[in-house]
């Protein structure tokens, strides 16, 4: 399978837009949200801002033989001391799961932007947590730690890609 990773300019950001129903439908399961009278979930708040902030958001396509197989949202953060980087969101279609597409797109774009990072889950979408553990754990040799957001209980792994464990291929 040949992947691919592209960043989505803004002219094609109705991309990420209709991804997103489909990222929405999925967190149905761990979220009370609703579909509106048309059949659609509310818009992604702050979406456009990945198109209109400048430098610090980041907007990812990955394919898979060249067909649209998720996507991830980026963040720089800027003077936090939760690290450098935060995934935002990150979406692989129902298709592509436990294929490689996941960890391939994560390690790709840890291997894009250098430095610390900050990977957060829902407490109660233990499949995304199991994900990320084995993600984050090969790239980093299991070098990374896992705090609890003090009100949600939602966990955070965080991690430098800097001193990586991963044999850069």
């Amino acid at each position: 399978m040949e992947l691919g990773i592209e960043l989505v300019p803004q002219e094609q950001k109705q991309v990420i837009s209709n991804l997103m129903q489909f990222y929405l439908y999925d967190f149905t399961r761990y979220l009370e949200l609703q579909v509106d009278r048309d059949g659609r979930f509310p818009s992604y708040p702050g979406l456009d801002a990945y198109w209109n902030s400048g430098r610090n958001k980041f907007a990812y396509l990955f394919t898979a033989d060249g067909s649209i197989a998720g996507f991830a949202l980026v963040d720089r953060l800027l003077r936090d001391p939760e690290g450098e980087f935060y995934m935002t969101e990150f979406f692989v279609l129902q298709k592509y799961r436990r294929s490689g597409v996941g960890t391939w797109a994560a390690h790709r774009l840890f291997d894009m932007f250098p430095g610390n990072w900050k990977v957060s889950q829902i407490r109660a979408n233990t499949p995304a947590r199991d994900f990320w553990h084995r993600v984050i754990g090969a790239y980093t040799g299991g070098d990374f730690q896992e705090r609890f957001n003090s009100r949600q209980g939602n966990p955070s792994q965080y991690f430098s890609t800097l001193n990586s464990n991963r044999v850069k291929k």
